[in-house]
């Protein structure tokens, strides 16, 4: 039986006295992949902010465990040091800030001590590679003057630079066209392994072509109000969010 990692129970979170999460239940396993869909503004990005450790949203009731610990007094940096990551949905860019050593930096600040040079320049070699990047890319400033579909994968660098337990991925998809796609859904698959999971955040099916997911999860509201297989992505591509909204809707009159 798979180990269970993250375990979020009945959580509830306000940005500014306004309810964003209305009772979030959720459990990930080592291995699984889970992707989470639903309609802009239902709570998908909240949650990506509330698990890793982001200020501006008040848990207001609930708890989220990570390797059977109650995570809440944790800052957003001990959360990375204990294996979890957040790719953004809006990577920020870092003027003058190379991305050989902003990655170097956050290996050093994730495992305590500083990577040689030979060897990191190695892996870094290697890991950008893979993702289709030139050796020129690590002298570049992080995310200055980057195109969408290099955001994201400096995004995936990251993640396969620093090996985290936990990645949770917020709309890695948005802005890419089908080749970017591909290369981003080939670096998240090399990624994937037993000791480690995968919070897919994403509005549409499409990269759950190349990405297959355990689960899918469809927020509305607040709320997860349909969980299944990957066929669960497919329906919602084929008939819509509208589809499922009415669909609970008889749900609810019928009981």
């Amino acid at each position: 039986m798979s180990e269970k990692l993250l375990i979020i129970d009945n959580l509830h979170v306000s940005v500014e006295n306004k309810p964003i999460l209305k009772g979030v239940s959720l459990s990930v396993e080592k291995g699984k992949v889970h992707a989470i869909m639903g309609p802009n503004g239902s709570g998908k990005s909240t949650l990506s902010h509330v698990l890793m450790g982001n200020s501006k949203f008040q848990t207001t009731q609930g708890h989220i465990f990570y390797e059977g610990k109650d995570i809440a007094a944790l800052k957003t940096h001990q959360r990375a040091q204990a294996g979890i990551f957040l790719g953004f949905q809006y990577p920020t860019a870092i003027p003058g800030v190379t991305v050989a050593n902003f990655l170097r930096t956050a290996l050093k600040a994730i495992r305590g001590e500083v990577a040689a040079v030979k060897g990191f320049r190695k892996l870094l070699t290697e890991k950008m590679a893979s993702l289709q990047m030139g050796p020129e890319f690590a002298t570049r400033y992080v995310n200055e003057g980057f195109s969408g579909g290099e955001k994201k994968r400096l995004e995936i660098l990251q993640m396969a630079v620093l090996c985290p337990k936990l990645s949770v991925l917020d709309e890695t998809d948005s802005g890419l066209d089908i080749d970017a796609l591909k290369v981003i859904a080939e670096g998240i698959n090399r990624l994937r392994g037993p000791d480690n999971a995968i919070v897919l955040i994403t509005h549409y099916q499409r990269i759950l072509n190349y990405v297959k997911p355990d689960f899918v999860h469809v927020f509305m509201d607040g709320r997860i109000v349909r969980s299944g297989g990957p066929e669960l992505a497919h329906e919602l591509e084929a008939k819509g969010y509208d589809w499922l909204d009415k669909n609970l809707a008889g749900e609810a009159a019928a009981r």
